[in-house]
């Protein structure tokens, strides 16, 4: 029998597929139409780059996201799944901030996910080849993206100075942008950073965020 679940995710156990789940885990305690299928894309397989795979998503990357309650529409592209679903499911704006009415927290969230895309995701995915997966051993390469991903995490730090979350006026307000950041953040130790006690204030943040029930069932692996 066909779910009729509203979406359908192809993702697999990374920190880019936790960005989404623990988002749509989020939404779930607020909007009981949010409902999602799992279907799981082992990457060591290339089953990503098989041409229905290559139908949905071009790049050929994990996660996709399948909106079934709107005429099977596909994005694909982590920070747009989650502008999506902040868009169209999460109306009462509570993990995101409103363009109109609240343009400079909407801007810091788009700045905060945006560095993330280009900064600790790719340098902490690169950390993580070179000290797991690369087939041979590079100490250079090694070194280099594990002192840029601490670099990041000193951003960070700075960030978090006098905050608890990314993005919003004060101390601000739990938001994807922090969904966003927390995915790679929280395996520190799998890419090779020898401690996370020299950022005070980013192992705060992620002890509080890791204590969310919804931020657990995000990113307990898709069966």
């Amino acid at each position: 029998m066909a779910s009729t679940k509203p979406f359908l995710l192809y993702t697999g156990p990374t920190p880019n597929g936790y960005k989404v789940t623990i988002y749509l885990e989020e939404l779930k305690t607020l909007y009981p139409n949010v409902e999602y299928d799992t279907e799981k894309i082992d990457i060591s397989t290339n089953r990503q780059k098989e041409p229905w795979f290559i139908a949905l998503n071009p790049n050929g990357r994990i996660p996709v996201l399948v909106d079934r309650s709107r005429d099977n529409f596909v994005v694909f592209e982590t920070a747009a799944i989650l502008l999506y679903l902040a868009q169209h499911y999460d109306k009462q704006k509570k993990f995101t901030f409103d363009a109109e009415t609240e343009p400079n927290d909407y801007s810091e969230m788009l700045q905060w996910i945006f560095w993330a895309h280009g900064g600790v995701g790719p340098m902490q995915g690169q950390a993580n080849h070179f000290n797991r997966y690369a087939p041979e051993d590079i100490p250079y390469a090694k070194k280099r993206y594990i002192d840029e991903t601490k670099r990041l995490y000193g951003v960070l730090e700075i960030r978090l100075a006098d905050r608890d979350w990314l993005a919003g006026p004060g101390r601000g307000k739990l938001s994807i942008a922090d969904f966003n950041v927390v995915a790679w953040v929280r395996v520190w130790k799998f890419s090779g950073v020898d401690s996370i006690d020299e950022f005070p204030n980013v192992k705060a943040w992620l002890e509080r965020i890791s204590e969310r029930p919804a931020v657990q069932a995000g990113v307990t692996p898709p069966q």
